[in-house]
């Protein structure tokens, strides 16, 4: 099946991916309400055409913290890359670098950070989820230094939990639980299996975090003797000044829908923050990240990078985020979707979310990112 847009890239993962993992990737919490409300503020986000205005074809190149890109979208961090594909990070990290975009490493990723750093030439970033102890957060931080990374982006919007039910019924938890209904499943994914698995099984390994401690690096299969380590449950402005100071690069703030929260991140210290509801997957009655954009910007947009994720299937929703204020957008699902498919097929959903960003610009007159950022601050003011 030839992949033209999102859907048909999610359409082919669905059937490639077992359940668990289809749907830890796909799905929200419990009612995923806040999906729902994330996907109709994109389509209810109208724009007015412009015409006579394409003397020179649309230039989506953007400077983001110094760097310059090749469109204004990057590769979000995700937990599940290695286990969409084998070498997931890899494959997706190789693919952003072929694009000229950002790859965003995660902390959770199934590929240690060392590794997927080898396998590029110009650095990663890197999301940090604070753990607790606070120690090994700050151990992963020198490491994450000394390869060279120069971008640090902390997840602050999960103070516990989420509430996704799914995953319970699936038996998707580290360690897996197995019943006669995924056993079931995954015999219906033999080449998932064959794919994914059979490749970590003959490097002598079972998927986990790669990133934790060996201390509490569990398996995909068995917990053993390992100790849980969790996400730091007295999280606070104090901690995040704390990592701020540790770390001598770009600080950014991931997990910001309220303007007193972005002005705090710049009270910190950080450089940038994304404007984020964790994709809508962690508090169903979260407000729309592009509901919450606005007030954002006219609080701190001189003072910050801002960046904003969540719910992004097209090229179109690029640009509305970007006209909504964001200076660049993080994409994930899309990403893994592809990479479902093939490591090729992650480098093509790239490119179809270039093309329809790039004729949405077309359509609105806009021939660079700046200018739909000025259009943005014109409605502002109007």
């Amino acid at each position: 099946m030839q992949i033209l847009n999102f859907h048909d890239a999610r359409r082919q993962a669905r059937r490639r991916l077992p359940t668990g993992i289809f749907e830890y990737i796909d799905r929200g919490s419990e009612d995923e309400t806040a999906i729902r409300a994330s996907r109709q503020a994109f389509d209810t986000y109208r724009l007015i055409p412009r015409v006579l205005r394409n003397e020179t074809p649309p230039d989506a190149r953007v400077t983001l913290l110094g760097e310059s890109w090749s469109q204004p979208f990057m590769v979000a961090p995700t937990a599940c890359a290695g286990l969409a594909r084998y070498n997931g990070e890899i494959e997706l990290a190789r693919a952003a670098e072929r694009f000229g975009i950002p790859f965003c490493a995660a902390t959770e990723s199934i590929t240690s950070l060392d590794e997927i750093a080898d396998s590029v030439s110009r650095r990663p970033w890197f999301q940090l989820y604070v753990w607790h102890p606070l120690e090994h957060s700050l151990d992963l931080l020198a490491r994450a230094h000394r390869m060279g990374i120069t971008v640090l982006v902390v997840t602050v919007d999960t103070p516990v939990a989420p509430n996704r039910e799914y995953n319970a019924r699936n038996g998707f938890e580290m360690p897996f639980r197995f019943g006669a209904r995924n056993m079931l499943d995954l015999t219906r994914h033999p080449g998932w299996l064959a794919r994914v698995m059979l490749p970590y099984l003959m490097k002598g390994r079972l998927p986990d975090f790669a990133n934790y401690p060996p201390a509490y690096r569990a398996t995909l299969l068995s917990r053993g003797t390992k100790e849980s380590l969790i996400h730091h449950p007295r999280l606070d402005w104090d901690i995040i000044g704390r990592l701020r100071d540790k770390w001598p690069g770009h600080f950014i703030v991931k997990g910001i829908l309220h303007p007193d929260d972005a002005r705090q991140a710049a009270r910190a210290g950080a450089d940038g923050i994304v404007v984020s509801s964790h994709g809508a997957r962690n508090f169903d009655s979260a407000t729309t990240v592009l509901d919450a954009l606005p007030a954002i910007v006219e609080a701190t947009g001189a003072q910050l990078t801002i960046l904003a994720d969540s719910g992004v299937q097209r090229g179109s929703d690029v640009f509305k985020l970007l006209h909504a204020g964001a200076q660049g957008v993080l994409v994930g699902r899309a990403m893994l979707y592809g990479l479902a498919c093939s490591g090729a097929a992650a480098g093509h959903m790239m490119q179809v979310l270039a093309n329809e960003l790039s004729a949405t610009m077309s359509f609105s007159g806009c021939r660079s990112i700046e200018e739909i950022r000025q259009c943005q601050k014109q409605s502002n003011q109007d």
